[in-house]
């Protein structure tokens, strides 16, 4: 054998299987003669969101996203950002764009009921979303979640009133890609007096 074919066969093989000695053990199988194959180099890295059917989990659950809500006054309700969605403060309004589930959390709503108006919330920015990216499938991950809740000044579990909102989405995007950042405040007053109002902003495939 010459001298160039020997190199050739240190560079090949005695290369490949170095750098098979620094991969993680599940893609030490996929190094090939002549360097490590395409899918190695493409594999999603640990701890990202799992791509899950979004639209296919909210049929599952019998849900059915009303009517993207329209502006009540001088703002839009999406604006896509490079690869970020940033949705405006949504309400419970009812699918006819009348106020919905007003009242203070604390005086005049339970906390179960506060949860389920933002639940209502938690569809109407779904509704908006997939109306701004054609898809909820389209949908990497929830970034940052901002609750407001009507409450009276003595009431305190604005996070457990939030949870309404936040389950929901886990449910439809997993565990993963459904948790984001997230606070959860108390509010004087909100618009039309209903109870919950949510702003959120999302991550989203090109």
């Amino acid at each position: 054998m010459s001298t160039t074919a020997s190199r050739r066969g240190f560079f090949a093989g005695g290369i490949g299987a170095m750098v098979g000695l620094f991969l993680p053990r599940r893609l030490r199988g996929r190094v090939r003669r002549g360097g490590v194959e395409e899918a190695s180099r493409t594999h999603q890295p640990a701890g990202s969101p799992q791509q899950v059917d979004a639209e296919a989990r909210l049929r599952a659950l019998g849900l059915q996203l009303p009517p993207a809500p329209r502006p009540v006054a001088t703002y839009v309700m999406t604006t896509l950002v490079g690869n970020l969605l940033f949705v405006a403060g949504h309400t419970p309004r009812n699918p006819d764009g009348s106020p919905g589930h007003q009242g203070k959390v604390g005086r005049d709503l339970t906390v179960a009921q506060g949860q389920a108006a933002a639940r209502v919330v938690a569809l109407n920015t779904l509704a908006s979303v997939r109306q701004a990216v054609g898809s909820l499938n389209r949908v990497v991950r929830l970034v940052r979640t901002f609750g407001m809740v009507n409450a009276t000044s003595d009431f305190g579990d604005h996070p457990q009133v939030m949870n309404g909102f936040s389950d929901l989405i886990v449910q439809i995007f997993g565990e993963t890609a459904g948790r984001g950042t997230r606070a959860a405040v108390g509010m004087g007053s909100l618009p039309s007096g209903m109870s919950v109002e949510v702003e959120t902003v999302w991550e989203v495939r090109a």
